[in-house]
């Protein structure tokens, strides 16, 4: 398994986690669980090398299981959420939990080469900034809050946020759940997961966050990893890929 990630331009870091790369070199299937992180992402899908397929996420507020086949490839864009109205410039509430299938000219993938991965993240913050540029100025009560969001890791209430930002809860609640399908509540619980996993890693099992209890934490993370703390911290198999590859804090 070969699994790496590439920074985007500084230019797009509100609107792209990362770009990521996975090969599956082994000589048999690799089957993880993917976990939910806040992020949506765009899924270049290849055989030896070769695309096959284009593909969307919405939000995964859940656990996914994925099988990869020996000799596939997969390179991702790591979306935040800013990129639905900038870069994408879409909704992708009615993909929650799904994917949408793209053209495999999107972005003329189809004639990219995946050989040298730094003139693939190359040629795609080119795309996008060019995109960023032809739009008119960026929301400030979507940056601001979205910034809010990450540097926080969702830990604050909806009205709180609502205050920093001046951006009504009611009206916030809905650009939430038009563009992605939730609520900024529920948004707020899967930051305040994932946060938590880096302290699972290290075997730290009682939550560092804004949760009232124990039993609290281990049932939200329950409903939205399927697991609870003990489970993830032993990862058997490595088969929690976000667990395997994060780098320790």
């Amino acid at each position: 398994m070969i699994y790496k990630e590439f920074q985007p331009d500084n230019l797009l870091t509100d609107f792209v986690k990362n770009y990521w790369w996975f090969d599956n070199s082994a000589k048999q299937q690799l089957d993880f669980t993917i976990l939910p992180d806040g992020c949506f992402d765009l899924i270049i899908s290849l055989n030896n090398y070769k695309q096959e397929e284009i593909s969307l996420t919405g939000l995964w507020i859940k656990q996914v299981d994925v099988s990869i086949e020996p000799n596939r490839q997969i390179f991702g864009i790591r979306f935040k959420l800013l990129a639905v109205d900038y870069i994408l410039q879409q909704n992708i509430s009615a993909f929650c939990n799904s994917e949408q299938i793209k053209e495999n000219s999107f972005w003329q993938l189809d004639k990219t080469t995946f050989a040298d991965l730094e003139n693939v993240t190359d040629k795609l913050n080119k795309i996008m900034l060019s995109i960023l540029g032809s739009q008119k100025d960026i929301d400030c009560r979507k940056q601001n809050l979205f910034n809010l969001l990450y540097e926080t890791n969702g830990e604050q209430t909806v009205e709180q946020y609502s205050q920093q930002v001046f951006w009504t809860s009611r009206q916030i609640n809905r650009y939430f759940k038009d563009r992605f399908g939730i609520p900024l509540k529920s948004y707020c619980k899967i930051l305040k997961l994932f946060a938590s996993f880096n302290h699972i890693k290290n075997g730290k099992l009682h939550p560092e966050h804004n949760y009232f209890d124990q039993s609290h934490f281990i049932k939200d993370l329950k409903k939205h990893t399927g697991n609870n703390p003990t489970e993830l911290f032993e990862n058997k198999d490595d088969r929690f890929l976000q667990l395997t590859t994060m780098t320790e804090k």
